[in-house]
């Protein structure tokens, strides 16, 4: 071997024996680390230590503030910001909900706080005086009020998105509403009518195709306005009307009857009963003041808490052409279709958290008229009346987590129903007319005496009503469930022949004693609807009405002949779909299925013991409708 190659030999050799004597020295334990450098790493890992030790007292103490913000309809919105504000110390935190409208705070003191919600195009929500303590989690859910949107700038953003035609704070406002529809059982159209006929009706007796009118949404034309004057203050306004596609009339349910006045029952065209009766403004027309703070004070004709509630709470929305308590109205009316809306009322709604409160109080206007208790009574002798038809209402409700519910309680004094028109020349006579009636089968004569041209013949009650409703959203479902007990009694005070109705007619025919005894009618419905994409939702519903056996003595069977004091019920189902092509127009298609039993298949005033011509009807519908 050569002297190079043992040197290399050697060197290495000598580099492994090297590495094995440094790979058996000893290393030092934990314990010499820490005695070596706890000293000096002591100033650090104190305020470690006690930041650790504190966390578990932290996780204890601190408290969250958490909820959902949806829209009046129940949609979550995103984007929204909400503002935390600790109303003992004036900090405040801000964060934006998420794509299902949530938002969390954590880490919040014990103490009071307010929440305050805004987005662009919605009213600013605050919910005030929200307590927590120690570790607790608080759910504020927020709906929030579609303000004054953005204003449309061109025809093709009118078309294609919901900007509205607003200048200056006013916004114009409505919708059209056709279709066209079949019925199994119907009567001939007229230019005063707006609800169409899904309904089973009491004088229909022909199947037939026919337009069909305001079947999910009444057409309808107005302006509204919210202009602020003050921080948290504005004025608000509102003013609308209903229109009747197929003739462009004023929706006038009154004029459906009294076209048909005297004719024989063969001879009716569509003949219904509701509160828009050729108003100018025969949907809503108020003013008032609001504030984001202490609510909303209006006066004017507006809508009864009871419509307000139908239209949140039914499947179908209130559309004619699906919905019986959209149709009906007696629901909403607490006791009589003619109710859902009131004249001359103040109505207040203030929102605090997730808790909603609502009053609202009719002052009594019109004419009483002139009443005779005497079944022989003339034009001399009788007495005239005082209208004591001023009404009252509550509601309460709230909102948690995609569940909503109220409860509306009405009283509504002198409630006035007109539930056909008035017999005469060439209509079935009897001694069953009412004994106030001026057009009986004894003429009266004199100075009081009121024509049968344009007027009504209606049966007056006193009437209470108090409403259970919830809805419950879930994924792609929305859940709809509700319930009404009304009450209906003969009037403490009466109204007589002159009295006037809605709309300023005046009733030529007037029954105070229709109830022998109290009159219980009882409503359930309930619903879902279901999203099958963005654009298209599928709707099912069931309404039921019941009344009970107000007959007095009793004598209510097949054989002994039904009245329409006795107990009776009333069934519909519905089912339909609805495409959005765009924000403003959608297209719809379904089907109605209606039927009467009882007291309630009994065609008052033609006759004790005369029933409806055909006690059920089937109604499938297409249309479309187009809003702005």
């Amino acid at each position: 071997m050569t002297s190079r190659k043992l040197r290399s030999l050697c060197t290495i050799h000598a580099d492994t024996d090297s590495q094995e004597r440094r790979s058996v020295v000893k290393r030092p334990d934990r314990s010499q680390i820490l005695s070596r450098y706890g000293r000096r790493l002591l100033p650090f890992l104190l305020p470690l230590w006690l930041a650790m030790g504190a966390f578990p007292v932290w996780a204890q103490t601190g408290a969250s503030l958490s909820g959902v913000v949806t829209d009046q309809a129940g949609a979550p919105l995103p984007e929204v910001s909400v503002t935390i504000r600790n109303a003992d110390t004036g900090a405040t935190r801000t964060s934006a909900t998420d794509g299902g409208g949530h938002y969390r705070e954590a880490g919040l003191p014990a103490g009071r706080f307010d929440v305050r919600a805004a987005r662009r195009e919605f009213t600013d929500e605050t919910r005030t005086g929200i307590s927590v303590v120690a570790g607790q989690e608080v759910t504020v859910d927020i709906k929030m009020q579609r303000s004054t949107p953005d204003a449309c700038t061109s025809g093709h953003e009118f078309l294609t998105t919901d900007c509205a035609l607003t200048w200056h704070g006013i916004t114009l406002f409505g919708a059209y509403d056709v279709g066209v529809g079949y019925v199994s059982h119907g009567l001939p159209e007229n230019g005063t009518n707006f609800e169409g006929e899904s309904l089973v009706n009491r004088n229909g007796y022909q199947h037939r195709f026919l337009i069909a009118p305001n079947n999910l949404q009444q057409t309808t034309l107005g302006i509204r306005g919210r202009e602020e004057f003050m921080h948290g203050w504005s004025v608000v306004f509102n003013a609308s009307t209903g229109i009747n596609p197929q003739s462009g009339q004023l929706a006038n349910a009154s004029a459906t009857n009294f076209i048909n006045n005297g004719l024989p029952r063969g001879s009716y065209s569509e003949a219904i009963d509701g509160s828009r009766a050729g108003q100018p403004f025969n949907d809503e027309f108020y003013a008032g003041i609001s504030s984001t703070t202490f609510g909303t004070l209006t006066f004017g004709r507006q809508r009864a808490l009871g419509t307000d509630a139908m239209l949140l709470y039914d499947p179908a929305g209130g559309g004619y052409a699906f919905s019986y308590i959209g149709y009906n109205g007696t629901m909403a009316g607490g006791g009589d279709t003619e109710d859902a809306r009131w004249d001359d009322a103040l109505k207040y709604r203030l929102t605090y958290g997730p808790a909603h409160f609502g009053a609202m109080y009719k002052f009594a206007d019109g004419s009483g008229g002139c009443y005779s208790a005497s079944a022989t009574w003339t034009a001399s002798t009788c007495t005239p009346e005082e209208a004591h038809n001023n009404a009252y209402g509550f509601d309460a409700g709230g909102d948690y987590r995609g569940f909503s519910a109220d409860v509306v309680f009405q009283h509504y004094n002198q409630a006035i129903s007109v539930l056909n028109p008035l017999l005469g020349a060439q209509s079935l006579q009897g001694s069953y007319q009412s004994t106030t009636d001026s057009i009986n089968t004894n003429p009266i004569t004199g100075a009081n005496v009121v024509g049968t041209t344009n007027t009504l013949y209606g049966i007056v009650t006193d009437n209470r009503a108090i409403m259970f409703a919830a809805k419950y959203t879930w994924k792609r479902f929305r859940l709809f469930a509700g319930y009404e007990y009304i009450r209906q009694a003969n009037p403490v005070n009466p109204l007589g022949v002159g009295a006037s109705d809605q709309g300023g007619y005046v009733l030529s025919g007037v029954e105070d004693n229709n109830l022998d005894s109290p009159k219980h009618v009882q409503i359930w419905w309930t619903g879902a609807k279901y999203a099958i994409n963005r654009k298209t939702d599928i709707t099912a519903a069931w309404y039921h009405q019941l009344q009970n056996d107000f007959r007095v003595p009793t004598a209510c069977s097949a054989a002994a002949g039904f009245r329409a004091s006795c107990a009776g019920d009333l069934n519909e189902e519905s089912l339909y779909v609805d495409h959005h092509f765009t924000p403003r127009f959608d297209a719809f298609a379904g089907v109605a299925v209606s039927y009467v039993k009882g007291g309630l298949s009994i065609a008052i005033p033609h006759g004790p013991g005369v029933p409806y011509i055909y006690d059920t009807n089937l109604a499938p519908t297409i249309g479309g409708r187009f809003t702005f």
